[in-house]
């Protein structure tokens, strides 16, 4: 901060707000990217949902970013089996995603 050297208090204490705000909204921002919902993008958990094998990192990282689709999965009737089954509880569990209440 030596531009604050040179500055007043106020202006250097104004200065620092106005970077926390901006960088408080690039933060926001990034969270509420839209999620394209697209099961295929759950094909690395393929064995874990269909065996008692441990989901791998990649599965995991996937499960992460497509929790917002849950639902819509669960709710659809040719995903709903694998959403619905007891692998996918354990899956979502290991990797600490939480499953949907939906």
């Amino acid at each position: 901060m030596w531009c604050c050297l040179k500055m007043k208090k106020g202006s250097c204490a104004s200065l620092l707000c106005a970077l926390v705000v901006v960088l408080v909204v690039l933060a926001e921002a990034r969270v509420t990217e839209a999620v394209t919902c697209n099961p295929m993008e759950l094909s690395a958990c393929q064995g874990s949902f269909t065996s008692s094998q441990p989901p791998a990192a990649g599965c995991c990282s996937k499960l992460r970013e497509q929790q917002p689709c849950f639902c819509g999965y669960k709710n659809n009737p040719s995903l709903s089996q694998y959403v619905n089954s007891p692998n996918a509880r354990r899956v979502a569990s290991a990797c600490g995603v939480s499953y949907p209440n939906c």
